[in-house]
């Protein structure tokens, strides 16, 4: 499953989802977690309630089943909802490698309901008419 993080420094997660410069992506399940890539952001990120932005944030996490952020607007969340990722904000700016290796623990052992809905985003449905 992959997993987004905002971030400016590229080590922890500190920034909010609309102003982020970069979106570190990494995949994880129970064994482990690898980085993928890091999506780099220029322009005017400052708050300024303009929605185009999001875009193209929108459209790099596409393929991922969470985001961790410091925080996300009402309308970025929707958005983010709507492509049935789950967005899940840090209270403090948190080590992304220690947010990695707690989900992994958690994947481990038996995955919250919501965690477990998250997990099946990365499955295809295989419909079989003949059974």
């Amino acid at each position: 499953m992959k997993i987004a993080f905002a971030t400016q420094d590229l080590k922890r997660v500190d920034a909010h989802f609309g102003w982020a410069k970069n979106i570190a992506i990494y995949e994880i399940g129970p064994d482990g977690y690898q980085f993928l890539e890091v999506v780099q952001f220029d322009g005017d990120l400052k708050e300024d309630g303009d929605e185009d932005k999001l875009g193209p944030k929108i459209e790099a996490i596409k393929d991922c089943a969470i985001l961790y952020v410091a925080a996300i607007g009402g309308s970025g969340a929707a958005r983010v909802v709507a492509k049935n990722i789950h967005p899940m904000k840090v209270n403090q700016p948190e080590e992304i490698t220690d947010l990695l290796l707690k989900l992994e623990d958690v994947l481990k052992g038996t995955p919250p309901p919501w965690l477990r809905k998250a997990l099946a985003k990365d499955r295809e449905k295989v419909l079989n008419f003949d059974e």
